[in-house]
């Protein structure tokens, strides 16, 4: 019951990937699109032919539109044609909301339903090309999934700088970077609801076991030399991989939520550049904060099996967005030290603005390799808090290096970056639950209840 079939990607299944997926300034991996499911021949007379009958209607239309939008998107588009007219993100993610509060029936406490149906999803980051398990909270946790990836493509056409008005160089307005750190905060709800509520209801089968993921409640930092290797046990009754693909690994989608938290902190940073009362100690904690979430993000999927096109760009991404929030942070460090008064304060200063200028540039080749990385993508025009330090941190660092090496010895110069500050991450998930189960099922339960009860008087009779 609930054993997981896995078909793999040389089978010719139905995943398709989009050679190119234009400007990215937020990375989405793959959309899991679903497939078709026969709920009435799956219940039988378990349930009413009008439930079924809604059932039915809700996960089709998702299964129409996430097959239009999902192998196909392309980041630069604000919407996609179906063959039922105009399909947006918002419309996608309306479907699910609508979805999610009567498939939460099949799951309640004590359902007989819960195994009832084999779900179907195409894979993206898993190697196996489909994942079949007859789990009603696989699908929910399917369903949190995509309305989180919904979100991060959402943000993603909102940080895509535009043609301004003025004729100017294309950037990314302050409406849209404020509504870009609500999608991004709402995004990373959706997948701490799933790790927090979703996926502890699946069997220890179905899930990779003895995770130990470097992430916290608190959201502060743990050891990151604390790894683990997972092993996908076989079933010798099926010979079927009785575990979640690794898009649904807990691991992935941690990332997934530190890496919008981290992203969120980005946008602020490029806020509290451009505003005159920002301080550099602001702009130093913002930058100190954001390598913390890439951190954990990183450490999450380090050694989770993403040996395809999309898991490799996507660990590529963390790695390259990890390296350019430790150039940020080192240069308002290093900025900070700069305006101590003793020889000790500057040489640090000095490490500290050198150690941003190789992180830059090393940032630029981590940023080279995942937009070589296939499906292949390109960076938009520089803007945010990357466009000013870009300018900032080669000009700094050489003026600032070279006027401290001359005043001082090279005995009060360090060899090595000083440590970062550590501050507490003040960005949190937003607290998202999931919804009432549907009044539908209400009428269900009275209605079987009142079959129930004529049944038992039939046979007393």
């Amino acid at each position: 019951m609930g054993c997981l079939l896995s078909t793999s990607k040389d089978t010719g299944g139905n995943r398709r990937r989009p050679g190119n997926i234009g400007d990215v300034s937020v990375y989405v991996p793959g959309f899991r699109i679903p497939k078709p499911v026969d709920f009435s021949h799956s219940f039988g007379d378990s349930l009413s032919k009008n439930l079924v009958e809604r059932l039915s209607a809700l996960r089709t239309r998702i299964v129409v539109m996430a097959g239009q939008e999902g192998p196909t998107v392309t980041r630069t588009r604000r919407k996609s044609a179906t063959q039922h007219g105009g399909s947006t993100l918002a419309d996608l993610h309306q479907a699910l909301e609508d979805y999610l509060p009567v498939l939460l029936g099949l799951v309640k406490d004590g359902s007989h339903l819960l195994h009832k149906v084999q779900f179907v999803w195409i894979n993206q980051e898993d190697e196996a090309e489909e994942t079949a398990i007859s789990n009603g909270w696989y699908e929910v946790l399917s369903v949190l999934h995509l309305m989180a990836m919904l979100s991060l493509s959402q943000a993603n056409l909102l940080l895509l700088p535009r043609t301004s008005a003025d004729g100017y160089q294309p950037k990314v307005s302050e409406e849209s970077r404020r509504a870009s750190i609500d999608i991004f905060l709402k995004a990373a709800g959706h997948l701490d609801c799933a790790v927090r509520h979703v996926l502890p209801q699946l069997t220890s089968e179905q899930r990779l076991k003895d995770e130990k993921f470097v992430f916290r409640s608190d959201f502060t930092v743990v050891n990151s030399s604390c790894f683990v290797v997972y092993f996908f046990p076989l079933s010798s009754a099926c010979g079927c991989r009785r575990a979640l693909p690794v898009d649904l690994a807990e691991g992935v989608l941690r990332a997934l939520c530190l890496q919008a938290l981290g992203q969120g902190v980005d946008i602020q940073l490029g806020m509290a550049i451009d505003s005159a009362k920002a301080t550099l100690a602001v702009k130093r904690r913002l930058a100190c904060e954001m390598v913390k979430y890439w951190q954990q993000a990183q450490d999450n999927i380090t050694n989770l099996p993403l040996s395809n096109g999309w898991g490799e760009k996507h660990r590529l991404f963390v790695k390259w967005k990890y390296v350019e929030s430790k150039a940020a942070a080192y240069y308002y460090h290093g900025l900070i030290l700069d305006e101590g008064n003793t020889e000790k304060f500057h040489g640090m200063a000095v490490a500290a603005l050198e150690a941003a200028d190789v992180y830059f540039k090393e940032s630029k080749k981590a940023c080279e390799a995942f937009n070589a990385a296939p499906p292949l993508s390109r960076n938009p025009p520089l803007w945010g808090t990357m466009k000013y330090l870009s300018e900032k941190i080669p000009k700094d660092t050489s003026s600032k290096v070279r006027i401290n090496r001359d005043l001082y010895s090279h005995e009060k110069i360090m060899e090595t970056a000083p440590t970062l500050p550590d501050f507490a991450l003040a960005l949190k998930p937003d607290e998202y639950q999931l919804p009432p189960v549907d009044t539908s099922w209400n009428e269900e339960n009275m209605n079987r209840g009142k079959t129930s009860s004529n049944q038992l008087m039939g046979d007393r009779r």
